[in-house]
């Protein structure tokens, strides 16, 4: 099995080992240990939200240190867990804690620019999310080795787009058509949007696919933070595209 999301490969469940059914994963299971985690980041996405409005709406400079706390520290987390499966039922948590104080924030500054975005963008998120599980549970969209590995590139060709732009920054260098408002900038955003959205097809395949293989159960919390990846990777995205529609107006 195949997957884009980098937190879901083929040794991260091989290199768990498999038990008898009575301990294994189930999608039941990580149907509500994905539930746990966005109450979770809901909750410390609420808190930076409150923070920021409590000063007026006026002050970024007073949840700067939790949006790059939330994103740096989620980020280790991120890899702690990607290297340490076991430890999941722990990091899974935390990750889901930090990242709500990131994208809470990032959500309170794009609000206040943009009123109404903030729920647009979450309910295309989780209506792009229950899309993507609808099409897969009825097999209109298929995880084939071509499907994947067509995903697999276009996820892998975005990211390298994104490090060289981070790269070029430290040197004063733009590219255009990332940040944008204009109609290629909005289009590279409507070509993220889709290649994020094609992860859960992945996603869910591969975990269903596990689950019937009788991984180990503490792989429920791990298999609960891969989707979070997904989820928080889109809901930045469709962020991000509704921010340059509204600015091109």
């Amino acid at each position: 099995m195949r997957t884009s999301n980098p937190t879901l490969t083929d040794n991260t469940f091989s290199s768990a080992g498999y038990v008898n059914p009575s301990e294994a994963m189930t999608m039941q299971g990580t149907v509500v240990k994905t539930a746990i985690l966005l109450l979770v980041a809901l909750l410390s996405a609420g808190w930076t939200w409150v923070k920021f409005y409590k000063t007026g709406g006026h002050d970024a400079a007073a949840i700067t240190p939790w949006i790059y706390g939330g994103a740096i520290g989620g980020f280790i987390l991120a890899l702690a867990t990607v290297f340490k499966p076991t430890w999941s039922a722990a990091t899974a948590p935390l990750y889901a804690l930090l990242e709500g104080f990131f994208i809470g924030g990032i959500s309170a500054v794009m609000e206040l620019a943009y009123p109404g975005i903030v729920i647009q963008a979450t309910i295309l998120t989780f209506g792009t999310m229950l899309a993507m599980l609808a099409a897969y549970q009825s097999g209109w969209i298929r995880a084939t080795e071509n499907f994947k590995l067509g995903v697999v590139a276009a996820t892998g060709g975005i990211a390298l787009v994104y490090v060289a732009t981070l790269i070029l920054s430290f040197f004063n260098i733009q590219i255009p058509f990332i940040y944008g408002n204009g109609w290629m900038g909005i289009g590279f955003s409507l070509f993220v949007v889709g290649i994020a959205a094609l992860n859960f097809v992945l996603d869910f395949d591969f975990i269903e696919q596990s689950a019937k293989r009788g991984a180990p159960k503490y792989m429920e919390w791990y298999a609960s933070f891969a989707l979070m990846v997904t989820l928080i990777w889109l809901y930045i995205e469709i962020l991000r595209l509704l921010s340059k529609v509204r600015s091109s107006k």
